[in-house]
């Protein structure tokens, strides 16, 4: 297992984790060959649309304009939902989803269920929520399947178990399925993960899903996935519970058109989503018979009202940011406290937690080069943000010996009268440590600093104390 990979496991903030990932040789190349096979795929298929440029600056405009409206477009789409014979709960933190969810599915009598890959409930722990209501979920994203399986943490947006090489799974699953015959061959994997999952999503009553999108106009929830898994989820089972930030609503149909060429190009590096599965409310005899929509705010509308840091609630998960990103490819996702690994992560979760806690240190977890914005296919400034959401760590922090000594310096620097004093402190204070004019040594902490740099001495005598010895007069 990864270094501070267990869903069980305390996280550790990102500067301690990552230590120990740059260790682990092994999950630092398993990351950098996929990422470097999704961008390579990415590449390909953008190339191909000559109006990408174009579809960028819209899907920044559709986000946009929804996030100016949320208000108003989370009571409509509460509205159409309602008129689609589906039923909408508000939930203004983890604690409260959690508690909607387990009541929901405790409510149909369900020991179990199947899930459809959700950062969502990742985000809020549902699964252990449920867990300790007695109730099963089951991952049915072969990837996320392998992570529970592992009892790990989802170590990529979009490829939860991208840390782990063909033999690893191969091991896994056939001590988890009973299969100690099963080869490393993708297709006998997959074949044998399949016979697994298709036994549960034909018994289930319950499926929980996230949701990549939800369209205001019409009430009509969206969700994108390459295995089918997910229409399983949300056509088989009787009641089907979908748990969604409120930054994910968009304002008409239509808008539709742009965020599905700029999702799968930017996500997978496909043309399109093997399966877009949408629905609207329920309908007798088609799908299931109920259905709940669970709107989280958990730290959105915070980040909504911070005018600097709203454009991270553009995102629109396609993990394009974390491929390319030079950070998570030496440290992969584990070393990242927060399920949003990589660079939008490191702006949305601060942001979500109000700046405190475990993930305040996130925004440093960045060489700031610049490559996630390029990528961006909703033109997030990601590395703006990061460094909007630094200074608000430095201003939210006690000062250091040398945030204490710049402050004096910048007191001493706005006054004529201090600033003098203050020179003639200084011609005193370095004198043992003088000689020809240069400073040879400095004291305490300052002389790790010094060794490496040959600093000069404060002048004897200052222009103006030298003009006025010539008896000139300022």
């Amino acid at each position: 297992m990864s270094a501070a990979a267990s869903r069980s496991a305390v996280p550790v903030p990102f500067e301690e984790a990552a230590s120990a990932a740059l260790e682990d040789a092994q999950t630092r190349g398993n990351v950098l060959r996929a990422t470097t096979s999704i961008r390579a795929r990415r590449a390909v298929v953008v190339s191909e649309v000559p109006d990408w440029a174009e579809l960028r600056l819209a899907g920044e405009a559709i986000r946009d304009s929804a996030l100016a409206r949320l208000d108003e477009l989370l009571v409509a789409l509460e509205a159409a939902v309602a008129n689609a014979g589906g039923e909408v709960h508000w939930a203004a933190d983890a604690r409260e989803a959690n508690e909607i969810v387990v009541r929901l599915v405790s409510a149909t009598g369900a020991r179990e269920l199947v899930k459809v890959k959700s950062l969502t409930t990742d985000e809020i722990g549902l699964n252990d929520a449920l867990a300790a209501a007695g109730i099963t979920p089951l991952e049915t994203d072969l990837a996320e399947l392998i992570v529970q399986l592992a009892g790990e943490r989802p170590s990529h947006l979009l490829v939860p178990a991208l840390h782990r090489s063909r033999r690893e799974i191969a091991e896994l699953l056939r001590e988890a399925l009973d299969r100690p015959d099963l080869p490393a061959d993708p297709p006998a994997l997959t074949a044998a993960a399949r016979e697994y999952l298709r036994a549960a999503f034909l018994r289930a009553r319950v499926a929980v899903s996230g949701a990549n999108f939800a369209v205001a106009e019409t009430g009509t929830v969206c969700v994108v996935e390459s295995e089918g898994n997910g229409r399983m989820c949300t056509t088989l089972p009787d009641v089907l519970v979908t748990v969604m930030g409120i930054e994910k609503v968009i304002a008409e149909w239509r808008d539709l058109a742009v965020l599905l060429q700029l999702l799968p190009r930017s996500a997978t590096g496909e043309r399109m989503n093997p399966y877009t599965s949408l629905w609207t409310g329920v309908r007798r005899g088609d799908g299931p018979s109920a259905f709940h929509l669970v709107l989280l705010d958990a730290g959105r509308t915070r980040a909504l009202a911070d005018p600097e840091g709203r454009p991270a609630l553009r995102c629109i998960r396609c993990s394009a940011c974390v491929n390319v990103c030079p950070v998570y490819r030496q440290t992969g996702g584990h070393a990242y406290p927060t399920v949003y690994a990589g660079p939008i992560g490191a702006i949305l979760q601060p942001q979500l937690d109000g700046e405190r806690g475990i993930s305040a240190s996130l925004p440093y977890a960045s060489s700031l080069c610049g490559a996630c914005a390029d990528v961006c296919p909703v033109r997030i400034d990601i590395p703006r943000i990061l460094v909007h959401e630094r200074a608000k760590v430095v201003r939210g922090s006690k000062p250091g010996l040398e945030g204490r000594a710049l402050r004096l310096l910048a007191r001493a620097f706005t006054s004529a009268e201090r600033y003098e004093r203050a020179q003639g402190v200084a011609r005193a204070l370095q004198r043992p440590a003088l000689r020809d004019g240069r400073l040879r040594w400095l004291p305490g902490p300052l002389a790790g600093w010094g060794r490496s740099r040959t600093l000069p001495g404060v002048a004897e005598q200052t222009f103006r104390e030298w003009w006025e010895a010539r008896g000139q007069r300022t």
